[in-house]
């Protein structure tokens, strides 16, 4: 397994951290993370491909490690990737689980347990994924999103800790931060997500590439199970 890297000074990073650092940026959970130096960056080749798989996991796993030695709020990885791909929101949705699934399934390969504080089942309301035993949220970014606040020039995913939300629940200021984060997406956008929803009343998984689904939407998740000579 390879070390951690830091691509935190890559051309794509710095346009990365330029996005987040825009005034009408939604998003003030990525803002305080970047402000504090807490937001690490991986670059990739081609989120199609599952060529950086195991440069990335490591960085999920450093991440996991140094949280639970430091549970500082606000602290993500962002994983970018070089190529455009071309791909609108459905496309960008498969290889997004794709990646996410590779990514699960080496974690369990590596006798990672799963954060028994989440589910690992994408239908369920309290579902996360877990690398190194904590969970996370994954936010999708992409040149083709139809939400503004999602549309990065390059395809991105954000990892955020599942247990900052709880951090943020138990201090009474999840709701507050939620609420200006809300505000501010629908002054860029012209209104609301119709994806988000509370932790616990919908699955999340819902929420992780960025497009409008249904009712009827399945997650092409199939959850922690390796499979035989996967790697």
């Amino acid at each position: 397994m390879l070390k951690p890297t830091d691509d935190s000074q890559h051309a794509l990073a710095m346009s990365f951290t330029r996005f987040v650092e825009a005034a009408e940026f939604p998003c003030v959970g990525a803002k305080s993370a970047l402000a504090r130096g807490q937001m690490r960056f991986v670059v990739g080749r081609d989120i199609r491909s599952a060529w950086d798989d195991l440069r990335i996991y490591p960085n999920l796993l450093d991440l996991a490690r140094s949280y639970r030695a430091n549970p500082a709020l606000f602290q993500s990885l962002v994983v970018l990737f070089e190529q455009d791909a071309g791909l609108d929101e459905q496309g960008f949705e498969g290889m997004l689980w794709d990646r996410l699934q590779s990514l699960s399934q080496k974690d369990e390969w590596l006798g990672q347990e799963s954060d028994p504080r989440v589910s690992d089942d994408p239908e369920d309301p309290h579902f996360s994924l877990s690398f190194g035993g904590e969970g996370f949220f994954v936010v999708g970014l992409h040149p083709q999103a139809s939400r503004p606040a999602r549309r990065f020039e390059r395809p991105a995913l954000v990892f955020n800790l599942h247990d900052q939300f709880e951090q943020l629940r138990s201090d009474g200021t999840y709701d507050k931060l939620r609420s200006k984060i809300i505000d501010r997406d629908i002054a860029l956008a012209g209104s609301a997500n119709p994806m988000l929803a509370r932790h616990g009343t919908a699955s999340e998984a819902r929420q992780y590439s960025g497009r409008a689904v249904g009712d009827d939407w399945v997650c092409p998740f199939s959850g922690r199970v390796v499979e035989h000579g996967d790697a």
